[in-house]
C-alpha cells in the first residue's frame, strides 16, 4: 500500500481493479504572460517550464526550459528547483527543495503561481501489471513504470532511464530490449562513467589501425557491434561536453565515423541511456547539452528509490529466495525479518537489498523452509562449530558462492577504508593502492560514495 497521507489512498473498484483516491493539485497562474491559466494534476510528479515536454508549459522567457519539479510525497508536495536560471521563490526566500501541504504561492522567474490542494478526491486507475521482465513491484510507483515500459518496448524510441544507483536501470534497459523486435540482435553496454575520456570515442565509434598510439589493429565500436540491436549508454551524464557533441551527431544522422576513417558508416541501433544524475539540472547549469538531453529523453522513465516503495520488499525477498530454491536451497524469511527489512533505509536500493539477502544465504543466516507435510523429514545436519566464520552451502554453485564471498569482503573493506580516511576518496584510494576509477565503481556498487544520496 502507498503511505497513508491526506493526499492519496489506494482503493479497489467494483471489478477488483486498483485505483488511487488522490487529492488533485490545482495550479493557477496569478501573474505573468500566462495569467489566468489553470491546470489540475493528479499524477506523482509534474514539471513546470517553457519547453513543450513540460506538464505545465509557460510562455515567460525568464522561466527555464525545465524550471521546477513538483512531486507527491507523504507529507504533501515536494518542490524541487532544477537549478533554474532565475530561481524559485516562496515569498522573498529562494528555495531549492521544500515540502508544502497547503495553499501556497510560488514565483518562478517572473511568473507567480498558486498551488492549491483540492478537497474533492478523484479515483486514478492503476495499471494492472506487477512486473516487466525481471523487474517486479506491486506498488503504484512501480506499476506506472511498467506501464510506460510496456508502451514503448515495441518501438524504436530513444529512452532515458533515470534513477539512483541500484534501482535497476540496466535491468530495465535489457527488459526493454528483450520485449522489442530487436530481442534476437545484440544488446551492447557502454559504461560512460567507467572509461577514461580518451578511450570513450574509440569504445563508441571504433578506430582504424594507426589512428592513435597503441591502435595496432582496427576495432569496431559499440554502435557497429550493436547494429540491428540495442545500445545501452550507462551513466551518460558522465560524458564530457566535447564528447556530447559527437554523440548528438551520431544519434541524429545514425552514422558513426571510426577514429582515423575517412568515411562514416550507417548503423541501425536503438539507443537507451541511463544516468543517476538529474540531467535537467545539468542542462540549466551548462554541464549537459540541451539538444542532446531532449534527443535522449524522447521517452523518460524514472525508477524510484526503494525508500519510496518499501511495500515491494516482501515481493523482492520472495523472488530472490525463489532463485536459490531452483539451485536446491530451500530457505525462508520470517515475517518479523521482512518487517525489519522494510523499516530500515536502503541507500543502495534494490542492489543493496539483494546483496544483503545473498550474503545471508551464503553465511547461513536464513532459516530452512519447513518441508511439505507429506514429505519425509531430512536427516539433521551435523552441528557447526560456534567459531566457524563461514557456513558454506553446497546447494549454491561454487562460482556464485565465491562471488558472494568476494562481495562481502569488498563491502566490508571499502566501508572500513573510507571510515579510516574520513570519507576522503583520494586518500583512501592511495592507501588501498587501487585505481581511482575502480574505487569509484566499488563505492557506487555498494552505495557508499560520500555526498551521494543515491550511493
Amino acid at each position: 500500500m502507498e503511505p497513508s497521507t491526506p493526499h492519496t489512498q489506494q482503493i479497489r473498484d467494483e471489478r477488483g481493479g486498483l485505483s488511487l483516491l488522490r487529492t488533485p493539485l490545482r495550479i493557477t497562474v496569478l501573474a505573468g504572460p500566462d495569467r489566468k491559466l489553470t491546470r489540475e494534476f493528479t499524477g506523482d510528479r509534474l514539471v513546470i517550464g517553457t519547453h513543450e515536454s513540460c506538464d505545465l508549459v509557460l510562455g515567460d522567457p525568464t522561466v527555464s526550459r525545465q524550471h521546477l519539479e513538483i512531486t507527491l510525497v507523504p507529507r504533501g508536495w515536494a518542490l524541487h528547483d532544477l537549478d533554474s536560471r532565475n530561481g524559485t521563490f516562496i515569498g522573498d526566500v529562494r528555495v531549492g527543495e521544500v515540502v508544502v501541504d497547503r495553499d501556497t504561492r510560488v514565483r518562478v522567474g517572473g511568473t507567480e503561481l498558486r498551488l492549491q490542494p483540492l478537497r474533492s478526491p478523484v479515483a486514478v486507475p492503476l495499471p494492472a501489471g506487477d512486473g516487466f521482465g525481471p523487474l517486479l513491484g506491486r506498488s503504484p510507483a512501480m506499476r506506472r513504470v511498467f506501464e510506460v515500459l510496456g508502451r514503448v518496448a515495441a518501438s524504436d524510441a530513444t529512452v532515458l532511464i533515470t534513477g539512483e544507483s541500484g534501482t535497476g536501470k540496466e535491468v530495465a534497459a535489457r527488459a526493454l530490449h528483450d520485449a522489442s523486435a530487436r530481442r534476437d540482435r545484440p544488446f551492447v553496454v557502454v559504461d560512460c562513467g567507467g572509461l577514461p575520456a580518451n578511450l570513450i570515442e574509440s569504445e563508441l565509434y571504433g578506430h582504424q589501425r594507426g589512428a592513435f598510439t597503441g591502435a595496432t589493429a582496427p576495432r569496431d565500436g559499440a554502435f557497429v557491434t550493436a547494429d540491428g540491436g540495442t545500445l545501452f549508454l550507462d551513466e551518460v551524464g558522465e560524458l564530457p561536453l566535447e564528447l556530447q557533441t559527437r554523440l548528438l551527431g551520431a544519434l541524429e544522422r545514425r552514422q558513426v565515423q571510426p577514429l582515423g576513417a575517412s568515411r562514416p558508416r550507417s548503423v541501425d541501433v536503438r539507443v537507451i541511456a541511463a544516468t543517476n544524475r538529474d540531467l535537467r539540472k545539468e542542462v540549466n547549469r551548462g554541464g549537459f547539452r540541451t539538444d542532446l538531453y531532449f534527443r535522449l529523453a524522447v521517452v523518460s522513465v524514472h525508477l524510484p528509490p526503494l525508500r519510496e516503495h518499501p511495500e515491494d520488499i516482501p515481493q523482492y525477498v520472495a523472488a530472490m529466495l525463489a532463485e536459490w530454491a531452483e539451485a536446491g536451497s530451500q530457505l525462508a524469511v520470517d515475517p518479523e525479518t521482512v518487517a525489519r527489512l522494510q523499516a530500515q533505509p536502503w541507500p543502495g536500493n534494490v542492489r543493496e537489498l539483494r546483496n544483503t539477502i545473498e550474503r545471508a544465504v551464503l553465511l547461513g543466516e536464513l532459516s530452512a523452509a519447513p518441508p511439505p507435510a507429506s514429505a519425509e523429514p531430512e536427516p539433521a545436519a551435523a552441528p557447526q562449530p560456534a567459531s566457524a566464520a563461514l557456513v558454506a552451502d553446497p546447494a549454491i554453485p561454487f562460482k556464485v558462492g565465491k562471488a558472494l564471498l568476494v562481495e562481502q569482503y569488498e563491502r566490508s573493506y571499502i566501508t572500513a577504508l573510507m571510515q579510516r580516511w574520513d570519507q576522503n576518496i583520494t586518500r583512501a584510494t592511495r592507501a588501498a593502492e587501487i585505481d581511482r576509477v575502480y574505487m569509484l565503481r566499488l563505492l557506487d556498487k555498494y552505495g557508499l560514495r560520500p555526498g551521494r544520496k543515491n550511493g
